[in-house]
């Protein structure tokens, strides 16, 4: 059965996800889509055959939507999510999940309320080849216990509206999700740290920040966010076992020799370094509302990392170690 899809906001990532389901998953085809740019989307609509709807209320309330796909402005994803819970339709939302913790908190009691997952957050990293390896390397047992985990999330530039907390709220929020998912461990308290900062900023960017977690066993994780680095998207993890050290590497498939120099290259942006990744999410996410087993990103997941990026905005205001104490995981999420 073709699972029909409603999507919420038809910008860039919206747009994306729409090609990417009509052209690469299977079993999924875009019905409807709604968007506050009434034009753009209701050509966007004719063009791949679906309906337009003025509102996303209505694109979630209509029988020509199975499912639904939230990559609206982000103030407006708890409305949504909120929405799709209420008519029973699972939901696949871009991160964040909502604005702030209190907002992922209603999501979770409504899924809990209703009784079943619905909702899928974004949180891509889980399904990239490399992330998924080295889980498999951690958990094998084979090198011992991780100690330590050493990051780095670098874009090679930012414009002047990217300010010093969303170093955390927009860049640093994919690995605090997918780190925990990584050892598989909630956050026992959090630092920050911010160095020198490099010409290649803005007044109303701090550039690097150095992020410390520590997690319920005691491994230490540091997480270098560097969004001016100029060199390239450089995503980087390395995990210190008691016998061994196990690492990402930058999935470039050849190497160049040329003008004196050997190298191979690294990813220009986001959409190059992980595009396998959300290809495979989508189908994954497709494939498990087929079967109804529910396994991606859960809401509490979003709830857990909005919990772990207001710590860090507290500790980097505060200039202190914050400590983070989760209530109990509720029964629908383990």
């Amino acid at each position: 059965m073709e699972i029909k899809v409603g999507v919420i906001g038809t910008g860039a990532i919206g747009i994306e996800h729409i090609h990417r389901i009509n052209g690469k998953t299977q079993g999924a085809r875009v019905t409807a889509v709604s968007d506050i740019n009434v034009d753009a989307a209701t050509a966007l609509a004719k063009s791949i055959d679906a309906e337009f709807f003025a509102t996303g209320e209505a694109l979630i309330a209509s029988d020509q939507v199975d499912v639904v796909v939230v990559t609206s402005w982000d103030p407006t994803h708890e409305q949504y999510v909120l929405e799709a819970i209420k008519h029973g339709k699972y939901v696949f939302c871009e991160k964040p999940l909502a604005m702030d913790s209190d907002g992922c908190r209603r999501i979770v009691d409504a899924e809990i309320a209703y009784g079943k997952k619905l909702v899928q957050v974004g949180f891509m990293r889980r399904y990239d080849r490399g992330y998924i390896e080295l889980k498999e390397a951690i958990h094998s047992g084979k090198y011992g216990e991780p100690l330590m985990l050493h990051c780095a999330h670098r874009n090679p530039s930012a414009d002047e509206n990217y300010t010093t907390p969303m170093a955390i709220s927009n860049t640093a929020i994919h690995e605090i999700d997918a780190l925990r998912w990584l050892v598989e461990e909630d956050y026992a308290s959090v630092q920050l740290l911010l160095p020198k900062k490099t010409r290649n900023s803005h007044k109303d960017l701090h550039d690097p920040q150095l992020l410390i977690f520590e997690t319920t066993s005691g491994i230490t994780i540091d997480l270098e966010v560097f969004v001016n680095c100029r060199f390239g998207y450089d995503i980087k993890c390395d995990v210190v076992c008691e016998e061994a050290e196990i690492g990402l590497t930058d999935p470039t498939y050849i190497r160049t020799k040329a003008e004196e120099r050997n190298y191979t290259a690294i990813s220009p942006d986001w959409q190059t370094r992980f595009l396998e990744a959300y290809d495979y999410e989508f189908q994954i996410w497709v494939q498990a509302i087929q079967e109804d087993k529910f396994t991606g990103p859960t809401a509490w997941d979003g709830y857990t990392a909005s919990i772990t990026m207001m710590a860090l905005h507290e500790a980097r205001e505060t200039g202190k170690k914050v400590n983070i104490a989760l209530e109990t995981c509720p029964d629908i999420y383990l």
